[in-house]
């Protein structure tokens, strides 16, 4: 397994920006991450997940991919619950909602990311290969449309 994967799978690793941002210092990140609020969809429990700001369209629209496909927590919780709060740079705890994007939108919206960030495609891409064991995982995208 590849340090990319390693780091992906190990709860207290991706676990470990979370205080940073509650502490109110995500702006650290310089908005290429951000920290997402959502509900569980049986709990009713506030859960967080830092995730990487695949595309910023617009200072209110952000798009983020989920890399572990659409069985991931978090993708389940905003198809049950879109309403969500992001922090991502100097903005902390903005409501905002969660529209999940169809398969051919988010494979082009994969590829215009692979274009732009063609390094970090190649690691991020092998790292979600590496940890889920799929050749061709299903990346779903979500655009979060954040409130002003």
């Amino acid at each position: 397994m590849d340090l990319g994967a390693k780091i992906l799978t190990t709860r207290w690793m991706v676990r470990l920006p979370i205080p940073i941002f509650r502490a109110g210092f995500g702006f650290v990140f310089g908005g290429r991450l951000l920290l997402l609020e959502h509900r569980g969809r049986k709990s009713g429990e506030s859960r967080f997940v830092v995730i990487e700001a695949a595309d910023r369209e617009a200072p209110d629209r952000v798009v983020v991919a989920s890399g572990f496909g659409p069985h991931a927590q978090w993708y389940r919780n905003l198809a049950a619950e879109p309403r969500c709060g992001v922090s991502i740079g100097w903005r902390r705890r903005v409501p905002a909602r969660a529209e999940l994007l169809g398969r051919d939108e988010s494979r082009a919206l994969i590829v215009r990311y692979a274009e732009r960030r063609p390094a970090a495609w190649a690691v991020l891409r092998r790292s979600i290969q590496d940890a889920t064991g799929e050749a061709d995982p299903e990346i779903p995208m979500v655009r979060l449309h954040l409130r002003r």
